[in-house]
């Protein structure tokens, strides 16, 4: 079985293993899936990842205990040919294109690292992303019918078996619909949007059969890219009127009691080079057209979006100039408040994802239910703490005394299952685990 690599929020980082992913599927013949650390160039991208994502200048010439010299060497060339490629340092990069042809390394190396630069536009900046506009979406809401199961997973596009095994875990719920909170690894690219999103949930769901509905969030990793692999996504899982017309939606409950609103977070965190401080944000007009679908609505309405409105355990923004962090998206925040102005108590939760954790939050900054869901597939070691409040943090969230339990040192997955009945309520089911067939909590909304 595979040993997962890890993620990080960073974007060159990110579509550097995407290209590693590229070059070892290659080398396998075109194999489905994901090949994990037990790989060792998967095991040298996860290291080389840590240290730039770390903030580190240089990638040290000698290899790692755990890996070859020579396999040491070629990634380290890759990633300084993306590095320079990226920021326009053409003398740099031709350089680097030499000493990989005339190295040991894979003889796709560079064709691969020059495919993936594409991804990037001048200086290192972000392609284009293919955002669609409220004016084109409209009024568009998608039918979700009376008594609906709907069930919410978050960064779960790894591609790996233990995401196959949770989204089996997921299907005997018998959901209406799933609803992913974002995040396709490593950076969202045509191929792992297809490989390690479409191709399993086609699969393990059987939806030739099943027409099963999946929606799915913009998050950070699907930008990293450029978006091209998520916005084509779009056009391919879902037809008809259930087809999902942006990276923001409105599903709606057929007795309008209830609808879910997908928000885009993920247009606005993107930084190849320095990702630590970034605080995202909606675009004014998307904010606006959910200002208007709560606003016409009688009913209740859950909110979705990939990154978190607050936290007990991240930075959100900038540090404060005495060096102490913020809890909350002031950005989102106000977002929040223009919400709430639009239909007044008639918000029952925010679940969001980007956090690797299973966190239920005590009420807080006016929201009564806030739930970061991000557990889906990405691993969390026991050394991470993922439960130990942020140092320097003002004012944190309080959070409910109901966390996941780890298996070998990792961190147990999950899913959380929302089922409308038909009187007009709703309950929240939290599951963890490769066992979901009872919930570690449940809660009414």
């Amino acid at each position: 079985m595979a040993i997962d690599a890890p993620a990080f929020r960073n974007s060159l980082v990110s579509v550097y293993q995407s290209a590693v992913d590229e070059v070892v599927r290659q080398k396998s013949g075109g194999a489905a899936g994901r090949s994990g650390l037990e790989n060792g160039l998967v095991r040298a991208a996860a290291q080389i990842g840590a240290l730039k994502a770390g903030g580190a200048e240089t990638i040290p010439a000698a290899a790692p205990a755990n890996v070859s010299q020579g396999v040491w060497t070629c990634a380290k060339l890759a990633f300084e040919l993306m590095e320079a490629r990226s920021k326009g340092d053409d003398a740099t990069a031709s350089k680097l294109e030499g000493e990989l042809s005339f190295n040991v390394c894979d003889v796709n190396w560079a064709k691969t690292i020059a495919s993936y630069v594409d991804y990037f536009g001048p200086d290192g900046k972000r392609a284009e992303i293919p955002y669609i506009r409220a004016a084109t979406v409209g009024a568009k809401t998608i039918p979700l019918k009376a008594g609906a199961t709907v069930a919410l997973i978050g960064d779960w596009g790894t591609g790996t078996s233990v995401a196959r095994d949770l989204l089996a875990e997921v299907a005997k719920q018998n959901p209406d619909v799933i609803i992913h909170l974002g995040d396709i690894y490593y950076s969202g690219t045509p191929t792992e949007c297809d490989i390690n999103f479409k191709q399993v949930l086609d699969t393990v769901l059987d939806r030739a059969k099943t027409q099963l509905p999946v929606y799915t969030l913009a998050g950070n990793h699907d930008m990293y890219s450029g978006g091209a692999g998520y916005y084509n996504l779009l056009k391919t899982l879902n037809t008809g009127a259930l087809q999902q017309p942006a990276s923001f939606f409105c599903l709606r409950s057929g007795d309008n009691r209830w609808q879910f609103i997908g928000m885009d977070t993920g247009k606005h965190d993107y930084n190849p080079f320095d990702v630590t401080e970034v605080l995202t944000k909606l675009e004014d007009d998307e904010e606006q057209w959910i200002i208007d679908r709560i606003g016409e609505f009688a009913g209740k309405t859950i909110l979705l979006s990939h990154h978190q409105l607050f936290s007990a355990f991240a930075q959100i923004g900038p540090k404060n100039a005495d060096g102490s962090l913020n809890a909350y998206n002031g950005y989102l925040a106000a977002s929040f408040t223009k919400f709430q102005a639009a239909a007044p108590g008639r918000i029952a939760a925010w679940f969001w994802g980007h956090e690797h954790n299973l966190t239920v939050y005590q009420p807080y900054k006016t929201l009564q239910k806030g739930r970061c869901i991000g557990h889906g597939a990405v691993p969390v070691f026991s050394t991470d703490a993922p439960y130990t409040v942020l140092n320097r943090l003002l004012d944190p969230p309080q959070f409910m005394n109901v966390e996941l339990d780890t298996d070998d040192h990792v961190y147990m997955h999950g899913f959380t299952i929302v089922r409308l009945a038909a009187d007009g309520t709703a309950q929240a089911e939290y599951y963890e685990g490769s066992d979901g067939s009872k919930p570690m909590l449940v809660e009414d909304l």
